[in-house]
Formats: structure tokens, C-alpha cells, sequence
């Protein structure tokens, strides 16, 4: 990757860049050309896989199947027999055959074996006929019972899986930079592995600025508010199975700001704050970004979560010196801080992960109440969206829409997104919705 000597130059190759305001596509974009993937990586067993980024690609040891098998209970035989009669077809049940269990002989033609769904395919059979087909003639004496079934009910071939149809010896089952589900570690378990390669996981550090912020349990003072965000943010982080680093709360004061941003620089890959990137007074992120390290841009035309810096801190307290960790200043509002952390810190975690992303779908959607939206900002409001009787997608605002409302974030079950250039939607209107499944 080619990186400019700078962050803002970075910024400034984009046209019609303002820091202070720049379109949340153009913040995107820059946040991304400055992640680096994880290089380092380490082995797991599988049970403590699931959610990891997969390092290498993982190469099939084996045929699977490692044979071939039926794909259903019922009756092995020659296929060539199907065109060899008219009418309906018997054969002699000459022997059974289960999973783990196969049928050795050989099957003559006008022979069959019962078989089971799984079972390898017994010498001289390629075709399956399932049993609820199948008229059964028990035999009469000590000889074999016999079916009977249409010849024309299947084709040559029918209902055999083949050796290797879904892998193939050396083949690449999953590929590198996967976030592993529970199907991947199935797989990877059906092929015999016992551990796998993963990236190591992104330590993340984050806290909270603000001398009206107390922890839950502790006593609310006279203008104090409790600090949810350091909360949120660490489930949010838990949701992405990076390593969270709780630093707790800072107080407004540049130098223990200072203190705190380069511990966080030493431990961490990615620093996170909320509170303190404003225009207050007692706002010091970015003022002290500004003196650690680099700033790309400190505004982003983006409602609610306007107020957002991004930049690169050093551990050794100046730029160049130390170690380097990426740095998000976000919002201190509470629903600012969830939007600007998925819209803008998620992507770049999954990013440096080793992830390779993967764009949250948007839905079209009738909206069923009027948005005021002035042009010129995206907006993420918050949205209930279900399906109509017809299987049409509405959705309806939440309440308040204020950056404050918390209770209307946990209310909802998507984002409406409201594009750059939109303006006011009146009722009936379509809209783009973000469902939160999978995302929050």
C-alpha cells in the first residue's frame, strides 16, 4: 500500500475537501487508505476459532466425499438396467449397507443392495431409487426378497453423491481472510483439522473524556451525567471480536489526555475516545492530536456524529517517535458515538483485522412518515422496519431524533440512511434502511 507522507495529505487529494465538514463517502475512503491488515498470526483449535479472521487459506486434505454415497435411503443398483427394461424394473436385495458400515461384495446386474443415506456406493452400483418407491416382495423361502419400480421413475446416476463433488483434494475450502461462522468451523472440522491459522486479534483501547462523566454505581453529582458511552462502545468492540482495552475516564485536562493518548498508543493498535472533539473549551482531543501526531480531519457532514477526528497518535509523544496507533475522536453524544463508530471506526477495525470487507446491505423501503433533510449531509435516523402483508418493506422513525436520545436507538431496528445530496421525503417516499441485525 502507497501511503502520502502525511494525513493531510491524504485529505487534501480529494476534491472539494473541507475538514471540518467532509462527506461521509470521502471520510471512508480516507480512513481506509490508512489501514494496514494485521500481519501477525498465531494458531487456534478450532472451538476457540469461531468470529477470528482466517490467516491462510485453508487447503482440503481430502476428498469430500472421501467416496462415493447415496444420497438417500433406498436401493443401490446399475443404472444401465433402467435402459434395459420396459415397464417395470425388479432386482434381488442381495445385501444391506449403512454408513460406516459398507455393503463388500460386488453386485452382479439384475442385483441390488439396500443402502443407507451416507453409505459408500457398493462395486458395480451408481444409482440410488429411494425406498418409498420401491414395491418390496419378501422372499418366500431362504432366497432374496425383490423390488419392483418403474424404470422410468429416475435416471441413470440418480441419487449418488460423488467422490470429491463438494471438495477436492488440495482444493481451497475457505479462503483467506474469512471471518469464521460456525458452518466454517463444521467444515473445517469435516476435513479433519484439529487447529487453524488466524490473525492475531486488533487491540483496541478507549475511554471516555469529561469532568461530568461518573461511572454506574457511583453517586450523581450536581450537572453529572453517567457515562454510557464507555458501555456502548465496548460492546460494540465485543460484537467485532477485537481485544477492548478499557482506559477508563480521563478528566478535562490536556495533560492527563496527553498521558492517557500515549499509553493508549503503547498497548493498543486503534485508540478510541468520545467527548472532546468540539469547539468547547474544555474540548482538548483534538488540540492534543494535533501535538502527538497527525490530523486528517475533525468534522464530517454526517448527522448526528458531525464532530469526529481522525488522525495517528505516537507512543513516544511526537510525530514519528515510537510506536503509531490509528485514532478516532469520537462524538460525546451517546447516539453520535454508535453512528460514527458503524459507519465510519467498524469498516476500518474490520479492515486492519485482515477481514476482507464486506458492505452492509442496504434495503429499499416505503417510509411511512415524512423526514425533514437538509441537503448536503448524510443522515443515519433511527427506524423501525418490518414487512407488509404483501412482503413489502415500510419503515417508521423512532421518536426523538436527537443525538442525546439513547432510548430511541434501543427502540429501533435499522437506520434510515438519508443520502448526501437528498433533501425533505414526504410519507410513501423510498428509502434506503441498515438493519442492525448483523451489524449492531
Amino acid at each position: 500500500m502507497t501511503t502520502p507522507d502525511t494525513f493531510s495529505a491524504s485529505a487534501a487529494s480529494l476534491t472539494q475537501f473541507d475538514p471540518q465538514a467532509l462527506p461521509v463517502s470521502a471520510a471512508q475512503a480516507i480512513v481506509l487508505e490508512w489501514v494496514t491488515p494485521l500481519a501477525q498470526s498465531e494458531r487456534v483449535p478450532l472451538r476457540d476459532a469461531l468470529a477470528r479472521v482466517l490467516a491462510t487459506d485453508v487447503i482440503s486434505p481430502i476428498d469430500v466425499p472421501a467416496h462415493d454415497n447415496s444420497a438417500m435411503d433406498g436401493y443401490a443398483f446399475d443404472g444401465a438396467a433402467l435402459a434395459q427394461q420396459a415397464g417395470a424394473l425388479t432386482l434381488s436385495v442381495v445385501g444391506k449397507a449403512f454408513a460406516g458400515h459398507p455393503f463388500m461384495g460386488a453386485v452382479s446386474a439384475g442385483g441390488c443392495v439396500r443402502i443407507m443415506t451416507g453409505a459408500p456406493m457398493p462395486a458395480g452400483c451408481d444409482t440410488v431409487v429411494p425406498q418409498e418407491r420401491v414395491t418390496v416382495q419378501p422372499a418366500e423361502t431362504a432366497g432374496d426378497d425383490t423390488i419392483t419400480f418403474p424404470a422410468d421413475a429416475l435416471a441413470p446416476g440418480a441419487n449418488r453423491r460423488r467422490q470429491g463433488e463438494d471438495l477436492a483434494r488440495g482444493g481451497v475450502a475457505l479462503r483467506a481472510g474469512r471471518v469464521l461462522r460456525a458452518s466454517d468451523i463444521g467444515l473445517m472440522a469435516s476435513l479433519g483439522l484439529v487447529d487453524v491459522k488466524v490473525k492475531r486479534r486488533l487491540r483496541v483501547a478507549y475511554f471516555s473524556t469529561g469532568d461530568e462523566l461518573r461511572s454506574p454505581g457511583q453517586p450523581l453529582d450536581a450537572g453529572c451525567i453517567y457515562d454510557s458511552n464507555r458501555y456502548t462502545l465496548g460492546a460494540m468492540l465485543r460484537r467485532l471480536d477485537v481485544e477492548p482495552i478499557d482506559l477508563g475516564r480521563v478528566r478535562d485536562d490536556p495533560e492527563a489526555l496527553a498521558a492517557t493518548l500515549i499509553q493508549a498508543a503503547e498497548s493498543a493498535d486503534v485508540v478510541l475516545t468520545s467527548g472532546g472533539v468540539s469547539v468547547g473549551e474544555a474540548d482538548f482531543t483534538r488540540t492534543q492530536l494535533q501535538a502527538l501526531g497527525d490530523v486528517s480531519f475533525w468534522g464530517l457532514a454526517m448527522r448526528p456524529g458531525r464532530p469526529l477526528a481522525f488522525g495517528r497518535i505516537w507512543s513516544g509523544g511526537r510525530p514519528g517517535a515510537g510506536r503509531a496507533a490509528l485514532l478516532f475522536g469520537l462524538p460525546g453524544n451517546p447516539v453520535a458515538t454508535m453512528v460514527s463508530f458503524y459507519q465510519i471506526v467498524r469498516p476500518a477495525l474490520i479492515a486492519m483485522s485482515g477481514a476482507t470487507p464486506q458492505p452492509v446491505p442496504l434495503i429499499p423501503a416505503r417510509c411511512d412518515a415524512p423526514i425533514r433533510k437538509r441537503a448536503g449531509r448524510t443522515e443515519f435516523q433511527r427506524g423501525v422496519a418490518e414487512r407488509d402483508a404483501r412482503g413489502q418493506w415500510r419503515v417508521t422513525p423512532t421518536g426523538s431524533q436527537s443525538s442525546g436520545a439513547l432510548s430511541t436507538m434501543s427502540e429501533a431496528n435499522c437506520f434510515i440512511v438519508l443520502a448526501h445530496e437528498a433533501a425533505d421525503l414526504d410519507a410513501g417516499d423510498t428509502v434506503d434502511v441498515m438493519l442492525f441485525d448483523g451489524l449492531v
